[in-house]
């Protein structure tokens, strides 16, 4: 049976293949691949399967790359020493002190926005790591401002007269003075109210004695002056004169010109007077050619006199007699803002009330002027001398 078998396998062995089998007709299958849409979608097809296909073989084509695990080891920050009063207080300038966010006037700890004070060794402290805020002298405040009797309506705002009972601003909103017998000094810090860090700084860091002058376009100047009364300092208004190249060096709005009749000074110096109450005098701002007017420093002499203020001048008009009392600064002490040049003028100012019983000083707020002046009035009395405000050092004409 088996042998029978194995025959008929061998016999069909070389045969072809019978014809009646299964027959495969391709061509309605290729006719129908011909169509676009048909092609275009095989071909996309065949594609995402070769991606498959070698992401199915390959794996991540980046597994088989070296790699190296480092363990690292984050070193403590290492604090920078803190700068000394000084270096805080005059880093960057002048300009780093713009636009400090926050209401001065209403911040009484100087930090704005509630920063964090960072304190300085000389007692000085940083607020926010960019801004000085000076530590408070304890204030000895004055009577605030206004007066009753010292001032009238004007067409700006209250304009300063002589009482009825012959008070005068020069005597009534000065600081109460009382020699001791040792050589006076005194200083005025100018350009107060237009920035607010250097304004605040000097008026809490700055002994009471230290008089304070401020611009008449500060905003908010009366709020300024009566800060710096209540903080125990006298304050003066700044008037600005005509100088060398005006227009093109121009003082700002309301400028008393050289040229200018009695009538136009008056009418200029009613809406800077105007601006605020509280002064016991007013300073010159720029104007060495105004003082050199005859005419023109009559009628603003003449002003002043008749409505009790005081004019302390930078040294410009020293020869100008006048107002109800007068004053000339003997130095300028931040001709050149650097420490050691301020200082040294400083000491020039000292040495200058020594050999003659009394000198006036006169410098811009600068920060760097602000902290100079804070560390020199500090030890003036251990060497000899007595701070005076700057209306101890004015005198009437005859006395």
């Amino acid at each position: 049976m088996f042998a029978k078998r194995q025959s008929a396998l061998a016999a069909a062995a070389g045969a072809a293949p019978s014809s009646k089998g299964l027959k495969l007709d391709l061509k309605p299958v290729v006719g129908w691949l011909k169509k676009p849409p048909v092609a275009v979608g095989a071909a996309g097809l065949l594609l995402l399967a070769a991606v498959a296909l070698f992401m199915t073989v390959l794996g991540d084509p980046r597994a088989g790359a070296p790699s190296a695990r480092v363990s690292l080891k984050r070193e403590a920050p290492v604090e920078a020493p803190a700068p000394s009063g000084l270096e805080a207080f005059s880093m960057g300038g002048f300009a780093a002190w713009q636009g400090l966010s926050g209401d001065p006037m209403l911040d009484p700890s100087g930090a704005a926005g509630g920063e964090a004070l960072i304190t300085l060794p000389d007692g000085a402290t940083v607020a926010g790591g960019s801004a000085i805020a000076a530590p408070r002298i304890e204030p000895r405040p004055l009577v605030a401002a206004p007066i009753a009797g010292l001032s009238q309506p004007g067409p700006q705002g209250p304009l300063p007269v002589i009482a009825t009972d012959g008070r005068v601003p020069a005597q009534a909103y000065a600081r109460p003075f009382q020699s001791n017998g040792k050589p006076r000094v005194s200083l005025i810090v100018g350009g107060l109210g237009l920035n607010a860090v250097t304004t605040r700084a000097a008026i809490e860091r700055l002994p009471a004695e230290v008089t304070l002058s401020f611009v008449p376009y500060a905003e908010g100047l009366q709020g300024w002056i009566d800060l710096a009364r209540a903080q125990g300092h006298e304050v003066m208004i700044e008037i600005p004169m005509e100088p060398t190249g005006y227009p093109n060096n121009d003082p700002g709005p309301y400028t008393l010109l050289a040229n200018a009749t009695p009538d136009d000074v008056e009418a200029r110096m009613m809406w800077l007077l105007g601006r605020a109450t509280g002064y016991f005098a007013v300073t010159n701002y720029l104007g060495d050619r105004f003082v050199t007017s005859d005419g023109a420093m009559s009628a603003f002499l003449g002003v002043l006199r008749q409505r009790g203020i005081a004019f302390l001048d930078d040294g410009q008009a020293r020869r100008r007699p006048g107002a109800w009392a007068r004053a000339s600064a003997d130095v300028i002490v931040d001709e050149t803002q650097t420490p050691a040049a301020i200082i040294g003028r400083l000491n020039a100012l000292e040495a200058a009330a020594k050999a003659r019983g009394s000198a006036l000083g006169t410098g811009f707020a600068y920060p760097v002027t602000v902290e100079a002046a804070a560390r020199w009035t500090a030890g003036l009395d251990a060497r000899g001398l007595q701070l005076a405000p700057a209306s101890a050092m004015t005198q009437r004409a005859g006395r």
